[in-house]
């Protein structure tokens, strides 16, 4: 069989292969560059940022599961403004597609990121982390809410001319409907999935190991919610999909495209090996072989049911 084609476009943004950092994992790409060999990559998702810098949650903040992990950062990150005028600029020769990640807790602080972002230059796009309390409603999550992360997605949009890509939990009724409201909203794409609730404790202490209480779950352990989630959406939308949530090797790639991944994110595994980005990338031509294509645009949605 003739040479692979990895290259993928994702909503207009052409990657040379469809593995990408994922955000709260790669830091804000300098910090990895000593490390790994970022332009081997598809492109990276920065950090996510707000408006205003924060300190995130009191420790411990990380505790390693059986088949995972379980974090309580608490969106610690230096805010909009030091991204625009530190971070980006130093990301000018890195190499490869870099998308931001933006969090708010209003739909007009979403707004302003976005309208920060717009000439910020060094951007192929923006993800938009809708997995955040509303205080305009009370608390709840964007991304529970169809009218709420229609909103959002909206006001991002008339502020900013970047592909959005809305990156929504699985900790919904119905994560589908979620989609096609960011959708009909005019998202590019969507970022699937977000870490999972979850909860540990130290039965000695009668406490739990994180200091915030509960965490978000990643790793091997959400691996099918994840896949469940993005055959779900990549069915009722059609949008592309950056796909992640416990991918360790080439093979979890394949089956994230097949299920209807554009491209995929790799999260915790770099944090228990950071070169098995690029191995993950390696790897990728023999199995899309395995799987019977040529190209990793082929296998998009190819899951036979």
């Amino acid at each position: 069989m003739a040479d692979v084609d990895l290259t993928t476009d994702l909503a207009g943004i052409e990657l040379a292969n469809p593995v990408l950092l994922a955000s709260g994992t790669a830091g804000y790409g300098n910090e990895l560059a000593p490390i790994i060999d970022l332009p081997r990559l598809g492109g990276i998702i920065l950090k996510s940022v707000t408006s205003e810098p924060r300190r995130g949650n009191p420790e411990p903040r990380i505790w390693e599961t059986s088949s995972g992990m379980l974090n309580s950062i608490g969106l610690e990150n230096v805010g909009i403004d030091a991204l625009v005028d530190e971070v980006l600029p130093s990301l000018k020769d890195i190499g490869l597609p870099v998308l931001a990640s933006i969090a708010g807790d209003t739909v007009r602080a979403f707004a302003r990121l976005g309208a920060k972002l717009e000439n910020a230059g060094g951007l192929a796009g923006i993800e938009v982390n809708v997995s955040c309390p509303n205080v305009e409603r009370g608390g709840i999550q964007f991304g529970v809410d169809p009218g709420a992360t229609k909103a959002v997605v909206m006001a991002v949009k008339e502020n900013c001319s970047l592909p959005v890509f809305v990156k929504l939990s699985a900790a919904v009724a119905d994560i589908a409907r979620i989609a096609e409201a960011a959708g009909q909203a005019g998202a590019f794409g969507l970022s699937l999935i977000n870490t999972v609730p979850g909860l540990a404790i130290d039965a000695a202490k009668r406490k739990p190991r994180l200091g915030a209480v509960t965490g978000g779950l990643s790793g091997p352990a959400i691996k099918p919610i994840a896949l469940k989630a993005v055959w779900d959406c990549y069915r009722a939308t059609g949008l592309p999909i950056i796909g992640g949530g416990g991918i360790y090797d080439s093979e979890d790639a394949v089956e994230f495209l097949l299920a209807g991944a554009a491209a995929v994110s790799l999260g915790s595994a770099i944090f228990q090996e950071p070169q098995r980005a690029i191995e993950l990338v390696d790897g990728l031509p023999d199995a899309i072989r395995r799987a019977g294509a040529a190209s990793a645009r082929e296998l998009v949605g190819g899951l036979r049911t």
